[in-house]
């Protein structure tokens, strides 16, 4: 049964995904800026196309020849608000943020190969799957447009979301496949029942920075979290998980937060990108410390940006304490509850060595979140598990039922 399932076309996967945003790779950061500000997604997919007389190479998309040449047009990448930020932070822009934004996307385009490929609808789950394990974290796909419906879709087609030629793309994500494998997890008995202790899963070397260091000190895990789809884990001096600093709550932030992480401790940070947004203290202080070192740029963007208003009162509730780490880490008014996307909290989603696959699962999707902690009864880390691992345990099976 499972065979049958990754046999499957991922055009099954792509019902109803929104078209892509399309970003030119000849942009500016801060046309990069603009273009997340109007997306739903929390990346923008970046485009090179150039014209050809030869035809179009392979896995480029070929536009409509004019003239004898061809339009190729492929997806080189993705950008987040969060590759904005991190650029901001570099010494070389903190003194001038705004003449940083003049840069090509070029300049913070993360260079890792394999981010991002191109897969034909036809192609199967399995394909998709195995694309992932070699690391790709989105699969660009062709959206195929309904019989009978190609004039209203010509249409629709506006410049950013359909290359030359006409054509609209979605991308798939891990969420996507892990979410379609749920549907269908009766196939993967017994393993979804299995602990993750049990399947050997849960990596033991998370990322983490202490509550009391300064939040630049992250900037580099940050951009490395970014890459593996995970977030920085927040933990006191006897390694008690408080929170974490995650790349998806800070790329619903503006770009004004670079000041805020160049400012505060790895703790204020986390209170900084709670929901609900960055209370008063906390914006005094952080303008207090930019005059101090005189980061005079950075603090007339800070002071212009709408986050500099500040919340005059700031709480941290929680609306699910099943999954609350601990009592003692209760201290620092953290639980482990996400709302969804947009109001995106610091608290971490925890779970623990004994928990099954199919209830971490189910937890994460809940979330939207790439990843879960697991921790000890105490509340300290042992490590985190991830979507990677879950969809290898799943490949797994089909080898081993073949």
């Amino acid at each position: 049964m499972a065979v049958s399932l990754f046999s499957h076309d991922v055009s099954d996967l792509c019902l109803g995904k929104p078209a892509l945003r399309l970003l030119s790779l000849s942009a500016t950061v801060a046309d990069a800026l603009t273009a997340l500000k109007f997306s739903d997604d929390y990346f923008v997919s970046v485009w090179d196309c150039r014209l050809t007389k030869n035809g179009c190479g392979g896995g480029d998309v070929d536009g409509s020849a004019d003239g004898g040449e061809f339009e190729c047009c492929r997806c080189v990448g993705k950008l987040c608000m969060v590759d904005v930020i991190c650029y901001l932070c570099r010494d070389q822009n903190l003194l001038s943020p705004s003449a940083a934004l003049c840069a090509p996307i070029s300049e913070i385009l993360p260079q890792i190969p394999g981010i991002v490929m191109h897969l034909e609808p036809s192609a199967s789950l399995l394909d998709a799957i195995d694309l992932v394990l070699q690391g790709a974290q989105n699969l660009v796909v062709p959206i195929k447009a309904k019989l009978g419906s190609n004039s209203r879709r010509k249409q629709l087609k506006t410049p950013k979301n359909a290359i030359h030629g006409g054509r609209e793309f979605c991308w798939l994500t891990q969420e996507d496949i892990i979410r379609y494998l749920l549907s269908s997890i009766g196939h993967f008995s017994p393993i979804a029942a299995l602990s993750l202790d049990n399947l050997g899963i849960i990596c033991t070397n998370p990322l983490s920075v202490n509550y009391h260091s300064p939040a630049s000190s992250a900037i580099g895990a940050i951009s490395h979290c970014i890459a593996n789809q995970t977030s920085v884990a927040v933990v006191d001096a006897d390694g008690i998980l408080i929170g974490e600093i995650s790349p998806f709550a800070l790329a619903r932030c503006d770009k004004a937060v670079a000041a805020a992480i160049m400012t505060l401790s790895s703790g204020d940070l986390m209170a900084y990108i709670d929901c609900g947004g960055p209370p008063e203290d906390l914006v005094k202080v952080v303008k207090a410390r930019l005059k101090e070192n005189n980061l005079e740029g950075m603090l007339q963007e800070f002071t212009n940006s709408p986050s500099s208003i500040g919340s005059p009162s700031f709480t941290s509730s929680s609306s699910d304490e099943e999954f609350s780490p601990s009592p003692s880490s209760r201290k620092y008014r953290r639980s482990s509850s996400y709302s969804a996307r947009i109001t995106r909290r610091s608290e971490a989603i925890v779970c623990h060595p004994r928990s099954s696959l199919i209830a971490v699962i189910i937890q994460a999707i809940a979330h939207r979140v790439n990843y879960v902690w697991v921790i000890e009864d105490d509340c300290s880390l042992i490590g985190i598990v991830t979507f990677l691992d879950m969809l290898k345990v799943f490949r797994e099976h089909l080898e081993t039922s073949e």
